[in-house]
């Protein structure tokens, strides 16, 4: 009888299992999903800013991602086309109002004929400027500039590129 009664001790120790505590785990992915974006900016009636974008998310601390990338065209203000930005992908950080742009990114200047090119860009639209670590290629009116690096307005009116390369030819 004791043999029997310590089995059936034991058996319920070793049934017994250990309670699992769960925890809590908070939600960090986007909270909306929009596909096919067409947004249009304006100011004092007239469009400045038209954003095209295959998928969007937007985060609880008011980010945006761009997964599938970016296009968008800045209107002088005359209503035409001034300038053209494209990238792969693209995040918008809200909380310090920056853009990064990423991948294959191209800025275009339409009437002036020049293009920017490099893999990572970011844009501070409240200061106006531009700016990268990347390597940069610019193209205008047949000159071509590299280098290492790129502070500039964001209309590419005035920049400095850092360890600057190329071909140009200089009017005496």
């Amino acid at each position: 009888m004791n043999r029997v009664f310590f089995i059936v001790i034991l058996s319920l120790l070793f049934s017994c299992k250990k309670t699992e505590t769960k925890h809590l785990i908070e939600y960090t992915g986007p909270l909306r999903e929009i596909e096919k974006m067409e947004t249009y900016y304006s100011e004092n009636d007239k469009v400045k800013v038209k954003v095209l974008a295959d998928i969007v998310y937007e985060y609880k601390d008011g980010d945006r991602e761009f997964p599938k990338g970016l296009y968008l065209e800045f209107y002088n203000e005359f209503g035409r086309i001034e300038t053209v930005l494209k990238a792969n992908e693209a995040h918008y950080f809200k909380e310090e109002n920056k853009w990064r742009a990423r991948g294959k990114v191209e800025i275009r200047k339409i009437e002036a004929d020049e293009q920017l090119n490099t893999e990572e860009l970011f844009w501070k639209p409240a200061e106006k400027k531009i700016f990268t670590e990347s390597f940069v290629t610019i193209r205008e009116q047949g000159d071509v500039i590299y280098g290492d690096g790129l502070d500039a307005k964001q209309d590419l009116s005035d920049y400095n590129i850092r360890n600057p390369k190329g071909t140009f030819d200089v009017k005496e």
